[in-house]
């Protein structure tokens, strides 16, 4: 069943020069489709700036998009007002990347996880408390210990669990996660991860889940979604889009990943992109990756790529996309590892 809809998304910031730098309009989400299925999680990776952060929040109407649709359980979002979104956004949550920024320092931790039941009106002081008891329990922090403390006085790992415990507190069903351990060290994001894949399984959650760490995302994925320059460039089952890409961006972006074995050559001597990155205020015609791609060739800069379905599941928005098994040799498989079949969970 599908539960969140996208078709053809956009939106765009202006901005003023300054400095002697020439303003203009950022086109941070350019005609943006994909589709999320009920209890999966959609990864989504790209460089810094490619629009992944605009596009989630486009996806919660914040800030609401310039054009295009967002459908979510049947109902479209875009156009929204009032009480309806707000009762819409009941069931869309987000966890955001850094956990501090994302909590009020002067509150204690038992009334930040009451805040979202509060401002819903969902029962009574004592029937709250008694759910904040209940999240903090599930997400491995004991109430007794963690609840009359401020966030100034957790660890990241924690105020991260703190942040989790309030984005399920009213039961949603998708939640959007927006780097939301980019900011922890290895040891809790393994921590943090596993909460997220048993909350997912516990509660039948779905992830929208947005990293530029691939080895991380190919870790808790289904599907990835790879976004380059406000642009969608190739999706796909997250196994097959690492062990073989298809789009130039997405082998340049697997090629990044550090492999395990040191006698492995850097992309094993394939001509990878060159040059600087364009600007959002001003993207190249056609494909936007050409000017940096191997492959590109005229028609490339007059034909812009849309996604297509090349092998069942796997679209790519290439004219000439990579052949198959095109990822350096080791770097899909040894630089990352797969999705544990079972998680092992640990308190912190």
């Amino acid at each position: 069943m599908t539960l969140l809809e996208v078709r053809n998304l956009v939106h765009e910031f202006t901005v003023r020069g300054a400095g002697g730098l020439k303003g203009g309009v950022v086109h941070a989400v350019s005609d943006v489709s994909f589709e999320l299925a009920a209890g999966e999680t959609l990864g989504i990776v790209g460089e810094t700036g490619s629009g992944k952060s605009t596009l989630a929040r486009c996806v919660l109407q914040a800030p609401r998009p310039k054009s295009g649709s967002v459908r979510f359980q049947g109902t479209e979002l875009v156009g929204l007002r009032g009480r309806r979104l707000k009762q819409a956004r009941r069931q869309l949550q987000m966890v955001f990347q850094d956990p501090y920024a994302s909590l009020n320092p002067r509150w204690r931790i038992d009334d930040l996880v009451e805040e979202p039941l509060v401002g819903y009106g969902v029962g009574n002081a004592g029937s709250r408390r008694r759910r904040v008891r209940e999240l903090l329990d599930l997400v491995g922090l004991d109430p007794a210990v963690y609840g009359r403390r401020r966030p100034y006085e957790l660890s990241g790992g924690q105020c991260q669990r703190v942040a989790i415990a309030r984005a399920i507190a009213l039961d949603p069903a998708l939640v959007v996660c927006d780097e939301p351990v980019s900011s922890l060290d290895v040891l809790i994001q393994a921590q943090v991860l596993n909460l997220f894949e048993q909350l997912r399984t516990e509660l039948g959650l779905s992830y929208l889940f947005i990293s530029h760490d691939l080895a991380l995302v190919k870790q808790v994925s289904d599907r990835v979604a790879v976004m380059h320059l406000g642009q969608l460039c190739e999706v796909g089952p997250a196994e097959a889009l690492y062990r073989s890409p298809r789009h130039p961006y997405t082998v340049d972006l697997l090629a990044s990943i550090p492999s395990l074995d040191p006698t492995r050559p850097p992309a094993s001597g394939r001509a990878v992109a060159s040059g600087e990155p364009p600007s959002p205020l001003n993207p190249p015609s056609g494909c936007r990756f050409r000017t940096r791609c191997p492959r590109a060739q005229d028609q490339c800069a007059v034909e812009r790529p849309l996604l297509r379905e090349i092998e069942p599941g796997h679209q790519v928005a290439c004219h000439f996309p990579e052949p198959v098994n095109a990822a350096p040799d080791g770097a899909a498989v040894d630089g990352t590892q797969p999705r544990p079949a079972t998680v092992h969970y640990a308190r912190p």
